[in-house]
């Protein structure tokens, strides 16, 4: 199983996915800030609705209907805001990964020189 996810990891351009980390994080940002100033839809003046509601039953239904929808219209905006808010969340939490990955890769790169030297050192005193 740890086989598997190392060759997906090394199909993941890396590289790519570094360099458009901060791209992600700013479209996120503005995603939040762009939703969270938009109002919530305003129900009708419940006036009016009694006004409409003794002309004919038809308009009525129809101003039910309109109701309907406005509550689902809301519902929806809130499910957006809560939806932004998450997508805002997980590219910061992927910025901070792609730094601390690239801070990992640093690293390694260093041990791994390390490991070499000290290699060849064993080797040329034991050969």
């Amino acid at each position: 199983m740890a086989i598997g996810w190392l060759t997906v990891l090394k199909m993941v351009p890396w590289g790519d996915v570094i360099e458009n980390a901060p791209k992600v994080a700013t479209g996120a940002k503005k995603l939040w800030q762009t939703v969270g100033k938009k109002p919530v839809a305003a129900a009708p003046v419940s006036s009016a609705r009694e006004v409409l509601r003794a002309e004919s039953p038809a308009v009525a239904a129809l101003q039910s209907q309109v109701a309907e929808l406005q509550t689902a219209v809301a519902d929806l905006h809130q499910q957006m805001l809560v939806s932004s808010e998450l997508i805002q969340s997980l590219a910061d939490q992927n910025t901070q990964l792609i730094k601390r990955v690239e801070v990992n890769r640093v690293r390694v790169l260093w041990l791994m020189a390390g490991v070499s030297v000290l290699a060849l050192a064993l080797a040329s005193r034991f050969f």
